[in-house]
């Protein structure tokens, strides 16, 4: 696939400036797509946020020289980006378990992240159900919260946000409902990627769409009209996981489209006794890899 191959040759790009400026507009260039897209590809294929990988891979670096050398700390810590010794060592702290000082004790142990590349694997060429849809401007509302990125796995966070929905919200949120097709949708927004200790967050939005102008006190999201590509999913909660994995592992590097900066949805458009049975559609902002500015 083209677009694996030109992401492959961003990590190369990205590898060969560890140690000095890194510009991920550049390697978005590479990659040629857009940053948002560069970074979302990322983030689903390697399974971390991209500054993350960043992070680990220069402070692999920095082990290996302190290890090998009789480089200084703060001159390593300049190398990789870091403005202290001590934002430094609290990083370094926080990949090796030990202090930059603690390398060269006998005995001492270091961990190594990997350089990562990234291929295809073919999985018995199940199929994947999707349309591309142009949408009208609409509002979602309901409840939101600023929530951690958690990749593969329940998100505890999505647990408690789905306890602020009581009968009183309920009975709110079916009032505001008024465009097709009904029923609930889960977007996420805003993603930030954070370096050193801070985590991948998002903001999630758990509620419905409406073009009503009065939204009874919930929280709201505008989304403009958009192009969208629409997956759909019969199954558990877990099979929406892998399916979302494949849009980015499969979808996106074998079509002429990439994500854009909007929310990402999760409608749910019925749902039966059996949890197997869960009928979904995910929801993807897209535009042609043409129009990327």
């Amino acid at each position: 696939m083209d677009l694996l191959k030109e992401m492959n040759q961003a990590l190369t790009y990205i590898e060969e400036h560890l140690d000095d400026e890194l510009d991920l507009a550049q390697a978005a260039v590479i990659a040629r797509c857009s940053e948002f897209h560069f970074k979302k590809m990322f983030a689903y294929l390697a399974g971390i946020p991209l500054l993350e990988y960043i992070r680990r891979r220069r402070l692999t670096l920095a082990g290996f020289e302190l290890k090998a050398g009789s480089i200084k700390v703060i001159d390593v810590a300049m190398k990789y980006g870091y403005n202290s010794p001590d934002s430094f060592t609290k990083a370094f702290y926080q990949l090796h378990g030990i202090n930059p000082s603690e390398v060269k004790k006998l005995g001492s142990s270091l961990k190594a992240f990997p350089r990562m590349s990234f291929q295809l694997t073919i999985k018995g060429g199940n199929p994947m159900d999707y349309r591309i849809e142009q949408k009208e401007a609409f509002t979602l509302v309901g409840i939101k919260e600023r929530i951690p990125l958690v990749y593969h796995g329940e998100n505890p966070a999505l647990t408690e946000m789905m306890k602020q929905i009581t009968d009183e919200v309920y009975t709110k949120l079916k009032s505001l409902a008024n465009v097709e097709p009904y029923g609930g949708y889960n977007a996420s927004f805003n993603f930030s990627d954070r370096e050193n200790e801070e985590i991948a967050e998002l903001d999630h939005l758990i509620g419905v769409a409406t073009t009503k102008e009065e939204v009874l006190g919930l929280d709201s999201h505008h989304v403009p009209a958009l192009t969208w590509a629409i997956f759909s999913v019969v199954g558990s909660p877990t099979d929406i996981q892998e399916i979302w994995g494949r849009i980015y592992g499969e979808w996106f590097p074998s079509s002429q489209y990439e994500a854009i900066d909007a929310p990402e949805i999760l409608y749910t458009a019925k749902t039966v006794p059996e949890e197997s049975n869960f009928k979904s559609e995910i929801w993807i902002p897209v535009q042609r890899k043409t129009e990327a500015g």
